[in-house]
This record gives C-alpha cells, structure tokens and sequence, in this order.
C-alpha cells in the first residue's frame, strides 16, 4: 500500500469517554466523505478514535484543522495513523515491561 494512501487514517486521542459515533461523524464529516470511524471501547482504548476519509486531502484539511481544536471541553489530537509506529511502541513498553519485571526480582520486590 502507498504510503500516502495510509495518511487517509486518523487516530484520534483526547475524545470524552461520553462521545457518540454520531457526533464523531458530524464533526470530522464536515471536512469530506469518512469511510469508518471506529471508537475505542476498552479501558486502555477509551477516548480515542480511527477516522477513515475517502480521500486523502479531506483526512489533510481535518487533521490540519482540527488537532488542538476544543471538543466538548477536550483539546483533540489528531494524528495521521502509522500502524508500524505503533507497533514499535508497543515493542517499546513490552522490553520496558520486562525489564522492570527482572529489576524487581533482582531487588525482591514483589
């Protein structure tokens, strides 16, 4: 896939946990067509979003226009989605994770 095709995706942070899809829609939708939007739903996902845009420009112009704008009392961030960069920090808190697991044993904490 080209690279450029996957900035059509924005990953969304910040959102109040009380948002609707409904209102997700009205609000990035005014910057042109979305193909999906899916909301975090669990825990660790709660507050954030994936909004998929027809077209690459329309993702451009919402991303441009509003990262930093205030949602319901929230300031949003609004990235553009890099799957691999997301995997790497995921990697990241695993290594971080281990490590911190063989700290405490070393030191015998529990």
């Amino acid at each position: 896939m080209a690279d450029w095709l996957s900035h059509r995706a924005l990953f969304v942070k910040n959102l109040s946990y009380n948002v609707t899809p409904e209102e997700l829609f009205d609000l990035f939708g005014k910057f042109g067509p979305i193909r999906q939007v899916r909301q975090g739903i669990a825990s660790g996902t709660k507050g954030t979003a994936f909004v998929v845009y027809e077209d690459v420009m329309d993702a451009k112009q919402a991303c441009d226009k509003l990262n930093g704008f205030n949602f319901q009392n929230r300031y949003l961030i609004v990235l553009y989605h890099q799957p691999e960069k997301m995997l790497k920090s995921k990697e990241d808190l695993e290594a971080r994770r281990a490590s911190l697991a063989q700290l405490k044993k070393q030191h015998g904490i529990d």
